[in-house]
């Protein structure tokens, strides 16, 4: 299979970007930063007398956060980004690797939340008849779900 291409220097970019967004990630997600900012706004507010809770002082830690607070948005969005459509790569694989399964469901995501509810709907009640039939093994495909349910049915009925 070829892969898609993209100019060596947009690729190298993305990458150096993905590392340091993953890394930061990572890190801020850590107990240790958590510990960290905990500690941070525990000195903040016992210098709050020492600065006679003046407007720079509470200037600093207000600056402070929301400078912190609007760069981790972009990077978590990133880092999430990448998460998302890795997994979803992965279940598009699944979902095509499968002969029983329906290859409806592969780019489900780019459907309208109209369009979804739809199919939720339907899976719900692929649930119900499965929970009627209480076996756990039970599955089905999009396009085979009626005609599975009816044959079962049927052979139960013999």
């Amino acid at each position: 299979m070829k892969k898609p291409s993209v100019p060596e220097p947009k690729l190298k970019r993305a990458r150096i970007f993905d590392k340091i967004s993953t890394y930061i990630t990572h890190k801020a997600g850590s107990p240790i930063v958590s510990i960290m900012a905990f500690v941070l706004i525990v000195l903040w507010a016992l210098s709050g007398p020492i600065f006679h809770y003046s407007n720079t002082w509470q200037l600093v830690i207000n600056t402070g956060t929301t400078i912190i607070t609007f760069l981790m948005v972009f990077i978590i969005q990133q880092s999430q980004n990448k998460d998302t459509a890795a997994i979803q790569l992965k279940l598009n694989e699944l979902i095509a690797s499968n002969e029983r399964a329906s290859n409806r469901l592969i780019d489900i995501e780019d459907l309208t939340e109209e369009e979804i509810l739809v199919l939720k709907k339907f899976y719900i009640k692929l649930s119900e008849k499965a929970a009627k039939e209480k076996d756990l093994f039970s599955s089905h495909s999009l396009d085979e779900a009626e005609d599975n349910h009816l044959q079962k049915v049927k052979f139960r009925k013999k």
